[in-house]
């Protein structure tokens, strides 16, 4: 049964059938008959649906609309039957969403690929950098749009690397169709080489690595992609890639499942980098080497020194773009100097079918860690009926795993609020890893061997779920909760950007953005290369055209899918005293960053966001 989340959308389905209508017709649906559509969609009798004329309504407005619908889907449309028959219309059509960002030569290919797209399909441009005024109603009409579409072109340029809107928009687009089309979408990816390469964070380069990939140079570069993708359109598979000519930077993209801290192993030999070093684009986790990264102490070295304690377990949390990742990167890298094997594993590499069941979840576990470990799976001999999935998962590790290492494993889990979303295996999997914890503290016979098995636990606070508190691992080990930067830490990052700032410019922009690590990164940049001015920042931040458009506009696109979340956080905006929410929307809300606590209440996080969300979210509430 599919979940409700992923139902199609009645508002989806009228954009849809709308479409149809206008390309066939010339004319939108009038009121009354989106009234109509919309009521029978939800099964309501004319006389809910028009209670002072359901006479007229039935035999007229009705009538002409079942009757302009068929003619448009090619069956015979009722209103009993119009839910069935829209949703195989929209599995049948093939809707081409083309996602760019407003920018040269971005703008330019989308529409050449739109118009070249046409002869197999309806195209969808959707623009990540245009919102109107009434945001709710932006955000509703991208998502009606997008979940209606099969295939999906990405034009990938450094910018749009960067974008968080697009992580959002592709999640959205993967959990849609595994659960609703129980397959993968199709996603060709136009990769836009106008200058040097450039970085991709690993929740991108996850989603890439399940599509094809282009490279754009110059004019017409986009027509092998066009070819391939009437190709998929018609007969159903794309060509053969090994005919195709591969660039450097398609040959980055090929093998992305590792995860940046793997691939970051080598930098820890590099020389200490300077004091103040050339700007760096702030891309998610900071590199190793990185003259950018901010220790947090005690808390960095706190971990540095539990990560050396037996049966260590080191729970991380903060909401996105604090430093979660980097920081994990930093305690595995302390962990291989002394010689431990470390192995990071991000949970958003896991495919979303493997939640369905703990036993898929465990397997998986299983074999990414023994492929990490180079040894041979083995899982059949280890995984029996007469034993439970988290029986034969401690097996695996206490019979063939621990036993083949001389040195001490250290486990590093990133994104594990992918289990939070799934009831059916997150008081079992989580009751795992605590019992992993606690088999090391026994000083039983066995003991020794979980002793060498150290945990680091990385998630934000984004979800809400009661786990059973004798089975949690949230209240055992070391507990690190991320906060913003200080004062001093956002003078020191200042510095080694080569700002010269004044204690009131400092303090200007904490108020502004508070100590965000990221945002804060991100305003330094783009002043350290002469992107923008003081001034230009404390006018444009709180706007479309900002820097912060785009991490604006992907927190109005979360809002806009809660409209509890986003009616709460409207009543915190007009308030300039701590507002107490009931304790769910508290929580979620500063889970997502928007907002901190301040006694029992809550405030606006900082000032960029009572700014901007103060004239948007009153079409949502």
């Amino acid at each position: 049964m599919l979940s409700s989340d992923f139902a199609m959308d009645a508002d989806a389905a009228l954009e849809f059938v709308d479409r149809l209508v206008y390309a066939k017709t010339e004319k939108r649906l009038n009121d009354l008959e989106r009234q109509v559509f919309l009521g029978s969609w939800h099964g309501k009798t004319y006389e809910e649906i028009y209670p002072f004329k359901a006479e007229y309504i039935e035999k007229s407005v009705g009538y002409r609309l079942w009757h302009k619908l068929s003619d448009v889907l090619g069956e015979k449309i009722t209103k009993k039957r119009l839910k069935g028959c829209v949703e195989r219309a929209i599995k049948q059509q093939k809707q081409i969403a083309i996602i760019y960002r407003q920018q040269t030569p971005d703008a330019q290919i989308a529409e050449i690929l739109s118009r070249a797209v046409q002869p197999v399909g309806h195209s969808f441009l959707a623009n990540l950098d245009t919102v109107s005024s009434t945001g709710g109603s932006w955000a509703s009409q991208l998502e009606a749009k997008l979940i209606c579409c099969s295939h999906f072109i990405l034009v990938l340029s450094s910018q749009m690397a960067m974008s968080e809107m697009v992580i959002e928009i592709l999640q959205r687009i993967w959990d849609h169709h595994v659960s609703y089309y129980s397959h993968k979408p199709w996603l060709l990816v136009l990769h836009v080489c106008t200058e040097s390469p450039f970085p991709l964070n690993h929740d991108l380069r996850n989603y890439l690595a399940q599509a094809r990939q282009y490279s754009w140079v110059k004019p017409n570069d986009e027509q092998r992609l066009v070819r391939d993708l009437v190709q998929i359109i018609q007969v159903g598979k794309p060509p053969i890639v090994g005919t195709a000519k591969v660039s450097s930077t398609e040959k980055t993209i090929e093998s992305p499942s590792l995860c940046s801290a793997d691939v970051e192993r080598s930098e820890s030999s590099l020389p200490a980098p300077r004091p103040v070093a050339d700007p760096e684009l702030p891309r998610g986790q900071v590199r190793l080497a990185s003259a950018f990264y901010i220790e947090r102490n005690p808390q960095d070295v706190l971990c540095y020194e539990e990560i050396f304690k037996p049966g260590a377990l080191i729970r991380i949390k903060a909401p996105r773009q604090m430093g979660k990742t980097s920081l994990m990167a930093r305690i595995l890298s302390k962990a291989r100097e002394q010689g431990y094997q470390t192995i990071p594993l991000s949970f958003q590499h896991a495919d979303q079918e493997i939640f369905n069941s703990l036993d898929k979840v465990l397997r998986w576990l299983c074999v990414r860690v023994a492929r990490k470990l180079n040894l041979p799976p083995r899982l059949e001999d280890f995984w029996t009926d007469t034993y439970g999935s988290k029986d034969n998962c401690t097996a695996y590790f206490e019979d063939y795993l621990l036993p083949e290492i001389t040195t001490p494993l250290v486990l590093g889990m990133d994104e594990v609020d992918r289990v939070f979303h799934y009831a059916n295996i997150v008081d079992d999997f989580f009751g795992l890893l605590r019992a992993w914890y606690e088999e090391a503290g026994y000083g039983m016979a066995g003991s020794s061997l979980w002793e060498k098995l150290r945990l680091v636990v990385v998630h934000s606070t984004e979800g809400y779920i009661p786990l059973d508190i004798n089975q949690s691992p949230f209240n055992v080990g070391l507990p690190i909760e991320l906060q913003d930067f200080n004062l001093d830490q956002v003078t020191d990052l200042a510095c080694r950007h080569g700002l010269n700032w004044t204690a009131e410019q400092l303090e200007q922009l904490m108020t502004l953005i508070g100590g965000h690590p990221y945002l804060v990164r991100f305003a330094f940049y783009h002043i350290a290369q002469k992107r923008l001015t003081w001034n230009q920042l404390l006018e444009s931040a709180p706007t479309e055209s900002g820097i912060y458009g785009d991490h604006l506009r992907r927190h109005l696109w979360v809002l806009h899918r809660n409209s509890v979340l986003a009616n709460s956080f409207s009543q915190v905006l007009v308030r300039h005293e701590p507002v107490c929410l009931e304790s769910e929307c508290a929580f979620k809300l500063h889970s997502l960053g928007l907002v901190k606590l301040e006694g029992n209440g809550v405030v606006p996080r900082f000032e960029l966001y009572r700014q901007y969300f103060s004239g948007r979210l009153k079409v949502i509430v």
